[in-house]
Formats: C-alpha cells, structure tokens, sequence
C-alpha cells in the first residue's frame, strides 16, 4: 500500500453552481431534493450505489464509495446557478416536462427557492434561443467580474466555504482553439478587448477557476478545455473536467465498441441517428451548434477501435452521426444504430440498437457525481485536468501530449484506482496471478 493523500473534511456544506438551469439542471435538484425526502433512490449515480473492492477478492471487502472517501452528503448541497430565463428551478422543470408534477409538487417549495442569475449571453454562441434574463456588460472583463461577484456572494448568502460549479449550459456554436485561447495572458487581454472567439462558457470556466471552484463543462462547447484556462487552472490548483455528458447514444457506443474489439472483430461502419425535442435539440437544430457536438460523438470511436493500429479491422470505418430535433419528442430522445461488422472470413453481420433514453434522467446523476468528486479532488489538492473523470464525458480532458481514454471500462478502473491510491490501497490490476502460483 502506498501512502494516502491529506484530504480536508468535508465540513459544512456544499454549494453547487449551474449555468444553465433547465432540464437537466431542474431534474438534478428535484431529484435530490425528492431523495432527501425519501421520494426516490439515486439510481445511475457511482458515488451514492457503487461499490469499490479493496484488496484481494478472498478478504471480501467491498465497500460503497461514499463510505470509502469522504464526500459530501446529500443533505449538504445547496444550489445556486444562471439562465437566459428567469424562471425559478420549480417553473423551469415544469417548463422542461422531465419529471411527473406529483414529483415536482412534492419538493416545490424547494425548488421555488432556486431562482437564477441574469446569464452571460451572446447570440453568436447560441442564436436559437432568444434571452430574456441577461446580464449587461461593457466588455467580456466586466463579465467575468459579475459572474465571480455572483459567485462571492452565493457564498455568503449561504455559509459556504466550498462551491463547485457543473455546467449543465445549452451547446455553443463550434470554436477551434484560436491565439486568445493560448495562455493566460492573451486570453486577460482578449478579456479587456471584448475578444469575439471568447464565448460565454469560457468566461464561466475562468470565473470559476480565478475564485478557487472546481469546474465541469457538460457540453460539448469549447470552455475550460483551451491551453489558457488548463494552465491557469493548473497554476491555481484547482480541479477541472470536462467535456460533453455522456448519457445515451455514445455511452452506448463505448459500452458496445470495446466488446466488437476485444473479440478483433471486423467494422465496417457505424450509422447513428437520433431525435430529440427539448431545449437542447432545438439549440441543436442550428447547423453551427451541432458541429460542436457531432465532433464530440465522432471523435469516440477512432479512439476505442486504433484503426492505425488494426487497418485491417477498422481501416476503412464509415461512422455516421445525425441529430434531428423533433419537438413531440421532448427530453425523451431516441437513438438507433445500425453496426456493419465482420467476423471469420471477413462474412459480414449487423447489430441494431434503438434506444429510447430519458436525456435528463440518466444525466442527473452525472451532475451528482461530478460534483461530489471534484469537491473531493479539490479537498485532496489536486489540481488542473482530473483524467479520472473521463468515465463521465464524451470528450475526455487529456493533456496535449495524451490520446484520451474512451473505452468505458479503462475508465471506470481508471476511476477506481485514483480513489484507492489517494485513500492508500492498492490499486487492483486484476491479473490474478497471485492465486495460482506460490
């Protein structure tokens, strides 16, 4: 065993700040909220059902990771965040159709307490959405300041030492990392000069990392995930992840895709498809914001199957992905896949999957976990890119000199590991060796 890391307790409460509070946001809280009460169980979240073995599979130890480390309890957090929209977390879950009124109802005078901040808006980043609660600004510095000062005052208003923020914001329209984006200095000064390649996402990512608040980039949008704010988040010792939940299609994607290749068999192509009709698919309906995410679920498959590696299996890989936004579907999207594989011969075969998902269901506990965990990792002093977490995003966050992980299951042990090496334990290698040779 090695040593564990010093980790602060986690005293008091906990303070969790959103921008962007709509479906998934609103279903987050409720559900929270309802499993406080006693209304539900924290189904899909890692840190509240998942157990973790310590040690050799004959001492049976097998706790849950919330006994395992020390995280926030549920009954700590407390909830703040932004919108382009001024209604509270009670009429935007309502608004957002997720969860049944019964539900709602039975925590609204919680949820009613919720009520946002004016949002950094630009229409450049997402014109389909038309803002009605908005901050005013003279330039992108100003922003930033009213989004920290918003930031210092959730804290005091509440008692808080400790914030996190997880951003649960709309997709932005597609940005490549561009000169303002480099280092910090250029992107302070881009700040001052009302840089136009500066979107609200970053100006959130930057507020937080400059008050000490750990943060996760939900979308797909380019925010924490440029060269200046991994090092300022790095200098500053603060915990970052991102990017882009992944909740239906693409988790399904890197669940199936390490099986066909660990048994080396053959693909051909990939053709995914899907509707969805909540405030996310009609932000997506916009051709410049679904790049931004069509990029995020293209990029998982070359990394999982290495083609470079095994030209002869996935060499000529046809991997299509379409989004529609189809309004009577709300946020209960549905996704097919059509799987050309080969196996022995090269005698070709499919696999089908349609996937009738709940985008905001299985992303809420998502938003749980990320929160508790990068509250942990802040506690432990680990600062900057927390690789760890890619098990949660569909873009994982690498250094530029690493290819990121995508398979799922490296992921989840991946995960798992850190949690024992900063508790102390052995990491678990699963060779098995030990119990057949003496």
């Amino acid at each position: 065993m090695g040593a564990a890391r010093k980790i602060s307790p986690a005293e008091g409460r906990l303070g969790v700040l959103m921008p962007g509070m709509g479906a998934v946001a609103t279903t987050f809280m409720a559900g929270v909220e309802l499993i406080k009460k006693g209304f539900g169980d924290p189904v899909g979240s890692l840190t509240q059902l998942g157990t973790i073995r310590l040690g050799k599979r004959t001492e049976e130890r097998n706790p849950k990771i919330k006994e395992f480390v020390p995280l926030a309890e549920l009954g700590d957090l407390v909830f703040g965040g932004w919108d382009a929209f001024p209604d509270d977390a009670y009429e935007a879950a309502v608004v957002a159709g997720v969860l049944e009124k019964e539900h709602l109802n039975t925590v609204r005078d919680e949820l009613k307490r919720v009520r946002p901040w004016p949002a950094v808006f630009d229409e450049r980043y997402v014109g389909r959405l038309e803002a009605t609660h908005r901050k005013r600004y003279s330039s992108l510095r100003e922003a930033a300041e009213q989004v920290r000062e918003d930031i210092r005052r959730f804290k005091r208003e509440n008692g808080l030492e400790r914030v996190v923020m997880i951003s649960c914001a709309s997709t932005e329209a597609y940005l490549q990392v561009q000169d303002v984006h480099t280092t910090v200095e250029a992107f302070e000064r881009g700040l001052d000069e009302s840089s136009p390649a500066i979107s609200p996402a970053m100006i959130y990512a930057y507020a937080a990392i400059m008050e000490g608040v750990p943060y996760a980039n939900g979308s797909p949008s380019l925010a924490v995930d440029i060269p200046a704010l991994v090092q300022l988040a790095t200098e500053r010792g603060v915990p970052i992840a991102g990017k882009d939940y992944k909740t239906g299609q693409t988790w399904m994607k890197t669940v199936v895709a390490p099986g066909i290749k660990a048994r080396m068999l053959g693909m051909e192509g990939w053709f995914s498809t899907n509707i969805l009709g909540n405030r996310d698919g009609e932000v997506l309906d916009a051709p410049e914001n679904l790049k931004s995410k069509e990029v995020s679920k293209l990029s998982v498959l070359d990394y999982i199957l290495q083609p470079d590696v095994y030209p002869e299996l996935y060499g000529k890989l046809s991997h299509l992905v379409k989004i529609n936004y189809y309004p009577p579907r709300g946020d209960a999207k549905e996704g097919w896949d059509n799987i050309d594989i080969f196996g022995w011969l090269g005698y070709p075969m499919q696999i089908k999957i349609n996937f009738l998902a709940r985008d905001s269901i299985l992303a809420a506990p998502i938003v749980l976990d990320l929160a508790l965990f990068l509250d942990l990792a802040q506690r432990a002093s680990m600062g900057g890119i927390q690789e760890w977490l890619s098990f949660y995003f569909k873009s994982p966050m690498v250094p530029p000199e690493l290819y990121p992980e995508h398979d799922l299951f490296i992921q989840l042990m991946k995960l798992k590991n850190t949690l024992r090496t900063i508790m102390g334990e052995e990491v678990i290698h699963h060779t098995g060796l030990d119990y057949y040779e003496d």
